[in-house]
């Protein structure tokens, strides 16, 4: 087993928080505000501890510019620099809205191109 100071594993946690930044394209949004996620899981997130605040309620999480969901947040714990979220309730993000009644005529779902050898 090692044993670290201190100083040590706060300086390494520092470091993976950065590099997990750099690499993520996923942020949260609340309000007119923008965060960068860290990591994401089945059941929440994590962003920076240090930047964030302590969210709650209606959150939007975005890849880049494509939203992926609406979730309802509420903030569990802070772990090694990291403040991490639980969903209450995670809802995928549509570009448009459901039906809520039955096409009389059914519509193509896509087209297919070179089937003209027949």
């Amino acid at each position: 087993m090692t044993y670290m100071s201190e100083e040590v594993r706060a300086g390494l946690d520092a470091a993976r928080a950065k590099q997990l930044k750099r690499k993520s394209r996923l942020r949260v949004e609340t309000g007119n505000s923008y965060y960068p996620v860290l990591r994401m899981w089945d059941t929440g997130f994590a962003v920076d501890a240090d930047h964030a605040p302590n969210l709650r309620g209606l959150i939007d999480l975005h890849d880049g510019p494509r939203h992926l969901y609406q979730a309802l947040i509420v903030a569990s714990r802070d772990e090694a620099g990291e403040r991490l979220f639980e969903f209450k309730r995670n809802t995928a993000a549509a570009d448009q809205a459901p039906l809520d009644f039955v096409r009389e005529t059914p519509q193509p779902i896509a087209l297919l191109k070179g089937w003209d050898m027949f």
